[in-house]
């Protein structure tokens, strides 16, 4: 039997894995995955469960309110809204591809999810989590425009350049994530079936494969860290021109809207990128240890479960506008339920 020795950029170490073009018979093909759960404790489960649908069903009502709450508030109806109303439905989408599957999960015996299954599943994660870099990018793009920029934000942030920048954030997205899914499901899996993970987690599924990797792992580095490094370095140059020129705006309550939302999305930015940051590219030992394996497993569910609850409480709890449209709205309801 050889091996290949696979080079990890990530800091991960190299491995040496099986050549499943010379173990012959040895080599049994996996046409289905089984996720290692949190815990295999039935009480613990069922208390897992509950919370995670508490938290599921508040991501759920607290993004599609979002979404409502823009669409039906005229005072709402500017590009910053715009994008965020797309960020509420990348949430609810996000939260959908991982969560249902993980609360199954945890009441099921058999945690296991097929082949094509896991392929879709992951190629949502990793395209939506994409759109998510790109899409924040563009509302920094917008807080500099509307900041430094106030005269001419009419014609640089129209209807057309906001269609524009949301659109090219779901392509670029989703051809990221394809690049990944088709190289990683063109492997071959017979080392084991147990996904050490909560979902279909490319690093998580790499480590099952016993063809070469190299490819991938190279990709990973290099591809997922442009879009992070660049998305990221987008968000923080429109930032440190938006310091640099604080008096663009005259009026004192016209400097307090502007800001206001920034401090939304640069929280909202923070929490986002640390995670996929401390999940993905932080350096890890060459050989698993179940303090690594827990705090996976944790940054995963804070990532993929948590997140999404959080984005529409920090725009919602930080920001003025959404607070006064919620109070409209609800004078609006009352004065309706008593003529």
């Amino acid at each position: 039997m050889t091996a290949i020795v696979e080079f990890s950029p990530a800091g991960t170490g190299s491995r040496s894995v099986p050549d499943a073009k010379t173990q012959g018979n040895s080599s049994i093909m996996i046409n289905e995955f089984e996720f290692v759960g949190l815990t295999n404790n039935p009480v613990q489960q069922i208390v897992l469960f509950l919370v995670f649908l508490i938290f599921y069903v508040a991501t759920l009502v607290g993004n599609l309110g979002m979404i409502t709450l823009v669409v039906i508030s005229p005072r709402l109806h500017t590009p910053m809204y715009f994008f965020l109303s797309n960020l509420s439905l990348l949430d609810v989408c996000f939260s959908s591809v991982v969560t249902p599957k993980f609360l199954a999960n945890l009441l099921s015996k058999k945690r296991a999810i097929s082949f094509l299954g896991c392929a879709i599943q992951m190629y949502f994660v990793i395209g939506l989590a994409s759109v998510e870099c790109f899409l924040l990018a563009a509302m920094a793009y917008d807080r500099y425009t509307a900041i430094c920029k106030p005269l001419l934000y009419p014609v640089l942030m129209s209807p057309k350049v906001c269609i524009l920048l949301v659109t090219s954030s779901y392509i670029l997205g989703l051809l990221h994530s394809l690049l990944h899914t088709l190289l990683t499901f063109r492997l071959s899996f017979c080392l084991s079936n147990e996904l050490n993970q909560l979902y279909c987690d490319i690093t998580a599924l790499l480590s099952l494969s016993c063809s070469d990797t190299c490819v991938n792992e190279l990709l990973i580095f290099y591809v997922a860290g442009l879009v992070e490094a660049t998305t990221l370095l987008s968000v923080l140059v429109s930032y440190v021109y938006i310091l640099a020129s604080p008096g663009k705006i005259s009026s004192v309550t016209g400097r307090f809207k502007a800001f206001s939302t920034c401090t939304s999305h640069l929280t909202a930015v923070a929490i986002f990128h640390g995670s996929i940051l401390i999940l993905h590219f932080r350096p890890k030992p060459s050989s698993g240890s179940f303090a690594q394996d827990v705090s996976d497993k944790v940054f995963s569910v804070f990532y993929t479960i948590v997140i999404p609850l959080l984005n529409p409480l920090i725009y919602s709890l930080r920001n003025k506008e959404v607070k006064d449209a919620l109070g409209n709205l609800k004078r609006k309801e009352c004065g309706n339920m008593n003529p």
